[in-house]
């Protein structure tokens, strides 16, 4: 079994309170998703065992937190919201719906999985709390990271400069195709919008260097075949982290493209839907 690979942020280290990670898909025990290879999958998908993702989830709770004690994880049944929810010690076994969680209760850790979406974590370094987003495109249209980054502080006092953000492993701009409805919505609600989309033609680099993915059926809210348009979530999400007051120099981009980086990287579109999930955690550590 390989050696778990954690994509940690660049800096945060310096936050000796602070526990963090955002883990890929090297290491683990599944061997559902590729044969003869091993997995970290986080999610209990309908094709692995939920006692193997329980045993991944451990090792991956066990390589973010070495030295810190913590009470337990939440998680999050992702519905491609803007619900938001605050995370007391009492949540640990609780069965959340909604797609952000924010708590300054010491030894909680926050998860979120993503297997294409983009995970955004924010941590406020003078009040000491922490939230986890997950942004698909539904998510990032509604605002829920510069919502949530409102929502820290209406309920933990936070100023926008003591905030520190980054983005982790998600799809890209190069391998995402949306459809035209996805981007007229955008259009309607950010007036940065056409910087945040690019045409696609059959000429272009992209469908030379990743001419898989444009021969097969889109899912929802994704384009048919031949020229689309393609979006940037990741920028999308900066945009809003800096609308809601964050400086820039506070924001990283951390981590790759999964679908340029699938032997790294879980990604629902490259590999048809057949794939793990992986997890971004933020918390506090106790004492």
């Amino acid at each position: 079994m390989a050696s778990l690979d954690v994509v940690r942020v660049p800096g945060w280290s310096r936050q000796p309170w602070l526990i963090h990670g955002f883990s890929t898909r090297t290491g683990g025990k599944t061997t559902v998703y590729r044969p003869g290879r091993t997995d970290l999958n986080l999610g209990f998908t309908s094709s692995d065992d939920p006692n193997i993702v329980t045993k991944n989830r451990g090792l991956f709770v066990s390589a973010i937190t070495v030295g810190k004690e913590i009470l337990g994880m939440v998680t999050l049944r992702q519905i491609h919201s803007s619900l938001i929810r605050r995370v007391a010690a009492d949540d640990i076994n609780t069965a959340l719906k909604g797609d952000g969680l924010m708590t300054d209760r010491p030894g909680v850790l926050l998860g979120i999985q993503t297997a294409d979406c983009i995970p955004v974590l924010v941590a406020d370094r003078k009040n000491r709390a922490v939230a986890a987003f997950h942004a698909g495109w539904r998510g990032t249209l509604a605002r829920i990271v510069e919502n949530g980054v409102g929502r820290m502080r209406l309920e933990f006092g936070s100023r926008p400069e003591h905030l520190i953000a980054s983005i982790g492993p998600g799809i890209g701009r190069c391998c995402y195709s949306v459809g035209d409805e996805v981007r007229q919505q955008f259009e309607s609600q950010f007036v940065y919008a056409p910087e945040l989309f690019r045409e696609v033609y059959d000429s272009d680099p992209v469908k030379e260097k990743y001419p898989m993915l444009f021969l097969t059926a889109r899912a929802p809210g994704h384009s048919e075949l031949g020229p689309g348009m393609h979006l940037d979530l990741v920028e999308a999400n900066r945009r809003q982290l800096l609308a809601a007051g964050l400086r820039q120099g506070s924001i990283f981009v951390t981590g790759q493209c999964t679908g340029c980086h699938p032997d790294r990287f879980f990604s629902h579109r490259i590999e048809r839907g057949f794939t793990g999930r992986m997890m971004s955690v933020i918390g506090i550590a106790t004492g």
